[in-house]
């Protein structure tokens, strides 16, 4: 729960559209095939995800998958407020999910680990309070470069805003997308997102998972230290934040959604970690020629939207 309130947070859980992993595959096979000049799209069995390149907390995506929309843009902007702090366990308990709980996504850090604001890529399993934490968190250096580091082993906390996939980490089938040389002008995880909210209008549906970015370079934000004035427009959102071309590998976690619906939902947001020191909040790809992707992805049969913001913004949301 938001660390400034002893209540429990506002939960709106929202059964989500359930098509079959081989209909989703109909459904962006041919979007892809419009935006890159290499792709297969094949449903598998999930590899062990624990293993390099991934390097996640648990092997697979399956079992009672579940999506966690958390907060949002507006206890960011234009001003942060820094009571909104979450913690996963926390909100697990709450919702009693009390199965093993891998949870693997995007969102901000808990900034007092680091004393400043930070981005995060959770990769956790909580499981009868044991807990493996592989999360890492990135922040912007003194010299405004990107530092990435891991996150405290018993530290699950966030900040105000997150989108994460949450199952228990068990092995069973899973879309397979590869796609190599982009040749449109949409991101990979923009390509699928469009796909599926025009496929299934007036129906929720929810992914998650995680890709590689096995060759090239891509453009990531990572966002400094709180703004001491308020962020009020695009372009000041933007001047604040940092963007970097950071080079593959990189393994980013994430979600995305068929739709905003009314409860502001975030349509797309993934992260990305790597082992030589470069992470944050994946956009797109700039070396188009040479981009190679990889990703498994599973369906989610439910949204907790979590702390929902009052108000949207209309800015930032990307």
């Amino acid at each position: 729960m938001a660390e400034n309130s002893g209540d429990q947070m506002k939960i709106n859980q929202v059964a989500l559209f359930t098509p079959t992993l081989s209909e989703i595959k109909n459904v962006i096979t041919p979007a892809l095939a419009t935006n890159f000049e290499e792709i297969a799209v094949d449903l598998v069995d999930c590899p062990d995800l624990t293993k390099v390149p991934f390097q996640l907390a648990s092997e697979g995506l399956g079992g009672h998958p579940k999506l966690f929309d958390i907060g949002g843009p507006p206890f960011l902007l234009p001003s942060v407020q820094r009571d909104k702090l979450y913690d996963v366990q926390t909100i697990l308990k709450q919702i009693n999910y009390n199965n093993k709980a891998f949870v693997i996504g995007a969102g901000a850090g808990p900034w007092p680990q680091v004393s400043r604001n930070c981005e995060m890529m959770m990769n956790v399993v909580i499981d009868s309070d044991e807990i493996k934490n592989q999360t890492k968190l990135a922040w912007v250096g003194d010299d405004n470069q990107c530092v990435l580091q891991n996150c405290k082993e018993s530290d699950t906390r966030l900040a105000l805003l997150a989108n994460l996939f949450v199952s228990e980490g068990k092995p069973g089938k899973v879309i397979k997308v590869y796609v190599k040389t982009r040749t449109g002008n949409l991101d990979f995880i923009t390509t699928i997102q469009n796909a599926l909210s025009a496929r299934y209008r007036g129906q929720l549906v929810g992914m998650g998972g995680t890709f590689l970015i096995k060759q090239g370079k891509v453009k990531q934000h990572v966002m400094p230290d709180f703004s001491p004035v308020p962020l009020n427009s695009e372009k000041s959102l933007n001047d604040w934040l940092h963007f970097y071309n950071m080079s593959a590998p990189l393994v980013a976690v994430g979600t995305l959604v068929s739709a905003e619906s009314n409860l502001d939902l975030r349509v797309q947001h993934f992260h990305s970690f790597s082992d030589h020191g470069e992470g944050g909040h994946y956009h797109i790809d700039v070396t188009p020629d040479t981009v190679e992707y990889l990703g498994y992805f599973n369906i989610a049969d439910c949204l907790y939207r979590i702390d929902q913001p009052p108000k949207s913004v209309l800015f930032g949301k990307d």
